[in-house]
């Protein structure tokens, strides 16, 4: 007679699901209610931490915003086709934001009651045009377009602008193929390089300085 092979048992999955990190805690309490109402320890709480643990690594809920933004700004850096550069900067720019807001899409209540709150509170309204900054210049830089300098910052901050006026557009659409916010974008960016085709051309129009 054949031998039956023997199995080991394979250990019971645990059906206790795992705390989410600091990250995802914050944005589901911020989905949940008003983000100026989340505190460090309540975060702490939903991630399975301690309170001192997580104030060591994230100095306040808006480090850990800070944190959510890096990620996102890597996700974007990653999706970025190798080939891109072929493409106008236009097209990267357009391409780049878009995936941004379609990294967003399953925090969209989160960042609406952080927004919300940010413009209410101007500390953190400054802290995130900062961050925000930051952000738009790494978009720039990995779309090909000037992101240094004094002339980087001024894209930086043109970008950011435009970045905003699209997150109004994208918070008020509910259409999951984003057509609305698709075309508010390629609209303003049709704009702004116009305009930067304008301010070139003029800068070598300029008579050089005696």
């Amino acid at each position: 007679m054949a031998r039956r092979a023997t199995r080991k048992r394979a250990a019971p999955r645990s059906r206790r699901r795992a705390s989410p990190g600091p990250i995802d805690a914050a944005l589901v309490l911020a989905a949940e209610r008003p983000w100026r109402e989340v505190t460090l320890a309540e975060i702490a709480a939903r991630a399975g931490m301690d309170e001192a643990a997580l104030h060591a690594a994230y100095r306040s809920k808006f480090a850990i915003l800070d944190a959510f933004v890096r990620q996102v700004d890597d996700a974007v850096a990653a999706g970025t086709a190798e080939d891109a550069g072929d493409e106008p900067v236009r097209d990267r720019l357009l391409d780049a934001l878009l995936r941004r807001f379609d990294l967003l899409s399953p925090h969209k209540a989160a960042i609406a009651s952080i927004a919300r709150d940010t413009m209410l509170f101007p500390p953190a309204a400054l802290c995130a045009g900062l961050r925000l900054t930051r952000s738009m210049a790494r978009m720039l830089e990995i779309s090909g377009a000037e992101s240094r300098g004094p002339i980087g910052l001024i894209h930086a901050k043109a970008l950011g602008a435009i970045y905003l006026s699209a997150l109004w557009v994208w918070l008020h659409d509910d259409d999951p193929e984003m057509g609305r916010l698709m075309a508010h974008l390629h609209r303003c960016l049709s704009e702004a390089d116009r305009l930067a085709s304008i301010c070139d051309r003029f800068g070598r129009l300029r008579p050089r300085a005696a």
